[in-house]
Formats: structure tokens, C-alpha cells, sequence
């Protein structure tokens, strides 16, 4: 492969490694994406194989297009949308809501092809990247507790340490495996720690009566099912009173994948000549394809995934990162049953320390001035305690606009961070 020629070949095993990391770490979405919209009525096989298609394809295009280590697959949240608001509550029927997810891509591609996106990600002011770098980590490491019961909801206290069994002792045993392997700077150690974790869960439910069985598998393959592919209804779907929904999927996206870029490039020093997120402006239109993709195929939109800080944080910095995991879900087309073989207390204490290394901008706020240090805790902090990336990043926007202008400090307001206050100010009412 032409564009990865030049690493050397104990850097192609990193990155090689880096990829198979990402990918565990992102391939419940195989099997969590269809849960979801299968709920519509489109059918959980074929909802299956669109995931995979769109994950396939759009990965591959992050690789070999942007050259960027990160992972694209239909995105959290987006599924939830489409499921729960497009159709299960405004009635749409869910091949009209592929149509709002396709048209949703091509207005991604015209404000990515002109490239405004790339102007709204540089209007960021650093103080907020920092912020909301820190607030993916935190929300990556509540995701990886949550997946391992070892934090669960509580109603009087809304959250609260789950009960130690044998699943989250598994969990533990895990985490503490791959601290050590990390600390001790051995090659591929958040892999291993996945592994390591995944034979130690293998016993639960057997050796030991009484738990809840983590591992099963009734069978090893199943055939693809493309039924879904084309049967989004183009026309429809573009109704003027249809509108609020694409913009929805418009703007829900458009933070999502910019938060995503902007924390990963600032966590993992992935960043150009002028300290910008490398290959924004190819990055942003491969997660512009994805969506339209998606709609075709038969998904909710497809965005970069924060979970490819695992295999950042293992030693992936280039695209060959993505080409890996993007090739990694080829085969589960057939073999999507192994999955229940990879349980998400095996990848937990990656996504848990993974919040560890995301940490690392906060020392680079000024803490000192109010005016920078308020909108960037905002967004730290929003983004776990209300689980959206989303509302993390619009309200540290709108409190940053908001105290520049209210002490007299409205030079450090661009006209590109008010066209990114409006578009916020839409998303909040979408």
C-alpha cells in the first residue's frame, strides 16, 4: 500500500496493533446498532450488515483518504434519534427516515466540500479544545465503568458503585493487568489487556454458580442480509416539513464528529504545522460520506468514533490504523455471533484508561481567567454528566460568547464562533 510505504516495519506492527485495539474497542456496534433500529421494524440482520458496510467503508476511507487513525461507524446517540424521535415519535416510517439520514449527508457535503466545517473547527478557541478533549476522556471513562457494572444507576444518588461479583472482579483484574503492561511499556499492552480479560470472563457463569453467563456463542456464522440496501425513500424524505429532522441529524452529527476530531487531536498531539487537527478538511467530508452511505445502505448516520482513542493511545498515528480496523469488519458479515466472544467488560478498562491519557489538556487551561477556565470546565464536565458530547461542546461555545461579550472582551469572538453560537442555538431547538 502506497501511502503507508514509508513506515518502517516495527511501525506498521504498532499501528497493525493499534487498529485490532480500535476495532474491539468499537465492534459493539455491530450488534448494539441493530438492538436499536431493529425497534422500527427494519430487520436486525439486515441493519446488522448495513452497520458493518457503513463501518467498512467509511473506516477505510479515514485510512486511506485522510490518512487519520480513527474509526467511523454509525454513531451513539444518532441511532437513538432515529429510533426513538424520527420514527417511534413522530411516526416516520423508517424508510422515510433513511431519506432525512441521506439528505442529512449531502448538506454534510456541501458545507464540507466548501469547507466551512474546516473554518468552524479553527474558530475553536484553544482554551475549549482543551475542555472538550478532557470531557470525551471522562465520557469514555464513564462508558467503560458503566460496561462493567462496576458503576450503576442509583435513584437516590444517581449513580453509585455497582456490587462487587465475578464480573466486575473480572473487570478489575483486567484494568490492573493492563495498567502494568502499560507502565512497564510493553508492546501492544491495551490489546493484551483485552484479551487477558476476555479469557478470564470465560468461566462466568460456569466455574462459578450463580453469575450470570458473560461469554456465549450458539453458533459461529450467519449469512449477510442486504435487504435494506436502497429502500430509503429519496422523495418523502424531502418534504419541507421534514426539515427539523434533517437538521437535527445535521447538527447532532456536525458536534458530534468535530468534538470527536478536535479531543482526539489535542489528547494525542495529532495536529498540523498550525497546531490544527491534521487532515480536517478530509476528515470531515469521509464523515459526511458515511452519513450519506448509511442512508443508503440502511443505517442511522455513521461519525468518527471517540473509542479510536484506544488505539491512538496504543501507538496508532496514521491511516493504516483505520485501514486495520476497517478491514476488521469485513469478516463479521458472516461471523458476527464471535462477537459475544469480545464481552464489554473485556474492553472496559481500555475505554477506563484511555480518560487517563485524554486528561492530559486540562494543564494547559488558563484556570487563572474565568472568562477561558468556565466554558472549558462547562464542557468537561457537561459532556459525562449529561452522556453528550453534543451538549458538552454547545454549552462551553455559548458560556465562552457569553462571558467575552459580558466583560468587554468581545475581540476574542470570531465571526466563524458566532456562525458555530448559531448553529448551536439550531441544535439545542432541533
Amino acid at each position: 500500500m502506497t501511502l503507508f510505504s514509508g513506515l518502517r516495519k516495527e511501525q506498521i506492527s504498532t499501528e497493525i496493533l493499534a487498529g485490532i485495539s480500535s476495532f474491539l474497542a468499537t465492534a459493539y456496534i455491530i450488534v448494539v446498532n441493530p438492538s436499536i433500529l431493529s425497534q422500527t421494524g427494519m430487520p436486525f440482520p439486515a441493519v446488522l450488515t448495513a452497520t458493518i458496510l457503513v463501518s467498512f467503508f467509511s473506516s477505510l476511507m479515514m485510512g486511506i483518504y485522510a490518512n487519520n487513525p480513527i474509526l467511523v461507524a454509525p454513531g451513539m446517540g444518532l441511532n437513538a434519534f432515529f429510533t426513538y424521535t424520527a420514527v417511534l415519535t413522530d411516526g416516520l416510517s423508517w424508510q422515510v427516515a433513511l431519506g432525512t439520514v441521506f439528505w442529512s449527508g449531502v448538506f454534510f457535503l456541501i458545507l464540507s466540500a466548501f469547507n466551512i466545517r474546516s473554518y468552524i473547527v479553527k474558530a475553536i478557541p484553544k482554551p475549549l479544545r482543551f475542555g472538550i478533549a478532557a470531557g470525551i476522556g471522562l465520557f469514555i471513562t464513564l462508558i467503560g465503568f458503566a460496561n462493567a457494572k462496576f458503576i450503576v444507576p442509583n435513584p437516590a444518588t444517581m449513580i453509585s458503585l455497582g456490587n462487587l461479583n465475578a464480573p466486575t472482579l473480572t473487570f478489575i483484574a483486567g484494568l490492573l493487568v493492563t495498567v502494568i503492561l502499560l507502565t512497564r511499556n510493553i508492546k501492544g499492552s491495551i490489546l493484551i489487556g483485552i484479551v487477558v480479560t476476555s479469557l478470564l470472563a470465560w468461566p462466568i457463569g460456569r466455574w462459578w454458580g450463580g453469575q450470570e453467563t458473560i461469554i456465549t456463542i450458539d453458533h459461529i456464522v450467519s449469512n449477510p442480509d442486504f435487504s435494506l440496501l436502497f429502500q430509503l425513500d429519496f422523495a418523502n424524505s424531502l418534504k419541507w416539513s421534514l426539515a427539523p429532522i434533517i437538521l437535527a441529524f445535521v447538527f447532532t452529527d456536525m458536534f458530534d464528529s468535530l468534538s470527536t476530531f478536535v479531543g482526539l487531536a489535542e489528547a494525542s498531539n495529532l495536529l498540523d504545522e498550525n497546531g490544527e487537527p491534521r487532515n480536517i478538511r478530509r476528515s470531515l467530508m469521509v464523515d459526511a460520506i458515511s452519513t450519506t452511505i448509511a442512508g443508503l445502505t440502511g443505517s442511522s448516520p455513521g461519525t468518527a468514533y471517540i473509542e479510536s482513542a484506544v488505539g491512538i493511545e496504543q501507538g496508532g498515528k496514521t491511516g493504516l490504523t483505520a485501514v486495520t480496523g476497517a478491514i476488521l469488519f469485513l469478516p463479521f458479515l458472516f461471523l458476527s455471533p464471535l462477537l459475544s466472544a469480545v464481552p464489554s467488560i473485556a474492553t472496559a478498562p481500555a475505554l477506563v484508561l484511555v480518560g487517563v491519557f485524554m486528561m492530559k489538556p486540562v494543564i494547559r487551561i488558563n484556570w487563572n481567567d474565568l472568562s477561558e477556565a468556565f466554558p472549558a470546565f462547562l464542557a468537561m464536565v457537561l459532556i459525562p454528566f449529561t452522556y453528550s458530547i453534543t451538549q458538552g461542546i454547545i454549552w462551553g461555545f455559548l458560556s465562552w460568547t457569553a462571558l467575552k461579550l459580558l466583560t468587554g472582551r468581545s475581540r476574542d469572538i470570531s465571526i466563524a464562533l458566532i456562525i458555530i453560537d448559531i448553529f448551536a442555538i439550531l441544535a439545542l431547538i432541533f
